[in-house]
């Protein structure tokens, strides 16, 4: 395997190792600066402003810095944000670091989806995103090893600090290596009559249909995904009589799903075609949804599997699609992607709140439907206008 695959695999494993560490610290860190619960939502803000600001910018930044230096300088920025969480004496201090993880959390998951979407198959760019779920399940771990030890929350985001810095000093190394394409990626490669085209303006993206149908499908999948695995234990438990721990079980067998799904699915992807992959991953999902939505305890939780494996690959093969599709608005486009992804995580899950508490927890699965349903139609909607280009193409 490549060195620079190598690297880029570490990549994604370092991005999600922060994501789900404050689930573990905040009891203690609420504890520390006694505060109440409601004040997680401001670091929660800062990090989403900082996330949603390097994603919308990441294509220009590539432009000008390059991947390799982006990465750098953006694994920089989360090792600071990481030792200051560790650091810090102050509340808003905190939140200041908050939004420097955001910051270079954005940017590196733009700089990388961009580099590995141009650069490898869909199958590494699925097992990519699955070393994402690796790092998203070792950070708690990480942390909760440390909490345990030494009694304190500071320790376990010293450790991630350490493993940060480690990794920036191997992507400052590296940055040259990432202005080589060592392999076009499956995108790439389907694209009809590939030339070296210069990257476009934010602006234009912006003015082409494809980019915002794109930018709509990340925004359903991220808000499907994030809606089903934050609701899931509070469904089962308070409105389905679930244990608490089997509730657990089945909401760590839903996230474990996805990661699974990417690492099997990857295998797949090359042989069955990314748009035939993705026609059957979104038809899964809302299959899924659907029966978790009507089923009782353990139809539901077979349902809620069943749409884990189908959201899956979803994410990972629409990023390696991009670059056939969008061409010189690639860069541009996966920015606006991450961020669409990032503020449907954050929407759908709080409409999905708010109907519980008006209609019920049942509306949370009617919430399920409607937003795969939406996901099944924008993704065909997508492929009808993809078809579009090549058609005329070829008639010429």
């Amino acid at each position: 395997m490549p060195p620079l695959l190598i690297l880029t695999y570490v990549g994604f494993v370092s991005l999600g190792l922060p994501d789900a560490v404050i689930g573990v610290a905040w009891p203690s860190l609420r504890t520390a600066f006694a505060l109440p619960q409601s004040a997680l939502g401001a670091l929660l803000v800062g990090t989403g402003v900082g996330y949603f600001s390097s994603g919308i910018a990441a294509g220009r930044l590539v432009e000008r810095l390059g991947v390799g230096k982006l990465l750098a300088v953006s694994s920089g920025l989360i090792t600071v944000a990481m030792f200051g969480y560790a650091s810090t004496p102050v509340w808003p201090l905190l939140i200041l670091c908050g939004l420097i993880a955001g910051l270079g959390s954005g940017a590196i998951d733009s700089g990388l989806n961009a580099y590995a979407a141009s650069n490898f198959s869909a199958r590494h760019v699925n097992w990519l995103h699955a070393c994402y779920c690796v790092g998203a399940a070792l950070g708690p771990l990480i942390a909760t090893a440390a909490l345990a030890t030494t009694g304190s929350w500071r320790w376990g985001y010293a450790i991630l600090g350490a493993i940060m810095l480690v990794l920036t000093t191997a992507f400052a190394l590296a940055k040259a290596s990432f202005r080589a394409r060592p392999a076009a990626g499956a995108g790439a490669q389907e694209a009809p009559g590939v030339q070296e085209v210069p990257p476009a303006q934010a602006r234009a993206a912006l003015r082409q249909p494809r980019v915002w149908l794109q930018i709509a499908v990340f925004f359903l999948y991220t808000g499907l995904e994030v809606t089903l695995g934050q609701w899931s234990f509070t469904v089962n438990t308070e409105a389905r009589g679930v244990a608490t721990e089997t509730a657990g079980i089945w909401a760590g067998a839903y996230w474990a799903s996805i990661g699974v799904g990417r690492v099997l699915l990857g295998l797949a992807v090359d042989r069955v075609g990314a748009d035939r992959l993705l026609r059957m991953a979104t038809v899964a999902a809302l299959l899924g949804s659907a029966l978790f939505a009507v089923g009782p305890a353990w139809p539901g939780a077979a349902g809620l599997m069943l749409a884990g494996l189908g959201l899956a690959p979803i994410y990972p093969t629409l990023m390696s699609r991009t670059p056939a599709r969008l061409g010189p608005y690639t860069a541009h486009a996966i920015g606006f992607q991450v961020s669409a992804g990032m503020i449907g995580g954050a929407i759908l899950p709080s409409i999905g709140g708010f109907l519980a508490a008006r209609v019920g927890l049942s509306a949370i699965g009617t919430l399920a439907v409607a937003a795969s349903v939406g996901l099944w139609l924008l993704h065909e909607a997508l492929l009808r206008a993809t078809r579009e280009p090549v058609a005329r193409h070829r008639s010429r």
